[in-house]
């Protein structure tokens, strides 16, 4: 998109002698210059850290993974007569198809999806001027979303103890079932960081660039992976129904709710486009005005 930018300054030089009659600064109108340049985003950031925002959140993620680790180690893993004392009937009815399923293969085309909608939050962060701009805003809000998204999952998962849908497949080897890691189902880490991945992708790049025709594809795009994710985790017995959507309504909570705590409040349309900096050569002090002027 075309778009005009106008820079208006102003500036205020004081007189190098005092005049007989007055003592007084000059007004002296130093520039106005119009020129043309393709704008790509907001003239400002539309979002912006606090150290003490962002240290309270940094420590509640760090908590909550210190304590879902303590937890994790604190799990006994299910013995062969455990095993054999589960039943699918004690299952409710939507959870109980997933005892059916297992496959080592979707269980690792799980994570290649996983990372794949990271990716593309990194790759719209590096090629997008205004994003790659912002990094460090971004990579902090990010690395809330994940240690909160798993902090939280993580303890969960270690209070529930829930146990995965393919240790009640006969198929499966007995060996996995006597992991650890088996008594760990409720709720979906993977859907939780896909779906908080996707919504924190979504949500930066519209507000970067509100006007944007691909903020469609960039929703559907990540969403989709996110989906495809925890569809894969069903397909390989690791996760139920009910710990997909729970993943996927945390995930999508925090993926929102992180960048929506960083959103610079109380900023009218002419105020995201206008840039006003103060400016000094030493001799004159003035005022740089901004404005991004879109012409279609």
């Amino acid at each position: 998109m075309m778009n005009d930018k106008w820079i208006v300054g102003t500036g205020m030089q004081r007189s190098g002698k005092r005049l007989v009659n007055a003592g007084k600064l000059k007004l002296v109108l130093l520039f106005i210059i119009y020129h043309s340049s393709f704008i790509t985003g907001n003239a400002q950031s539309p979002y912006a850290l606090k150290t003490g925002r962002e240290l309270t959140w940094l420590g509640v993620g760090a908590v909550t993974l210190g304590t879902s680790a303590v937890l994790r180690n604190n799990t006994d893993p299910l013995t062969p007569t455990d095993v054999l004392a589960l039943s699918p009937a004690s299952i409710n009815a939507l959870d109980r198809t997933a005892t059916e399923r297992f496959s080592a293969g979707a269980a690792h085309l799980s994570d290649a999806t996983a990372v794949g909608n990271a990716g593309i939050l990194g790759v719209l962060t590096l090629v997008a001027s205004p994003m790659r701009q912002d990094i460090k805003t971004i990579a902090v809000m990010y690395i809330e979303t994940v240690f909160l998204a798993n902090g939280v999952e993580g303890t969960t998962k270690g209070l529930t103890q829930r146990v995965r849908p393919f240790v009640y497949n006969p198929a499966v080897p007995l060996a996995d079932k006597l992991n650890r890691d088996a008594r760990l189902s409720f709720f979906s880490g993977h859907a939780a960081n896909a779906f908080a991945t996707a919504v924190f992708t979504g949500e930066v790049f519209r507000h970067y660039f509100p006007r944007s025709k691909l903020k469609p594809v960039v929703w559907i795009g990540s969403l989709g992976l996110a989906t495809a994710t925890a569809v894969l985790r069903y397909e390989a017995g690791k996760h139920y129904p009910t710990d997909l959507l729970a993943g996927a309504a945390f995930g999508s909570l925090v993926g929102w709710g992180i960048p929506k705590l960083h959103e610079v409040k109380n900023k009218t349309e002419l105020g995201r486009r206008l840039d006003v900096q103060p400016w000094s050569t030493g001799q004159a002090n003035g005022i740089y005005l901004s404005l991004a002027v879109f012409s279609r």
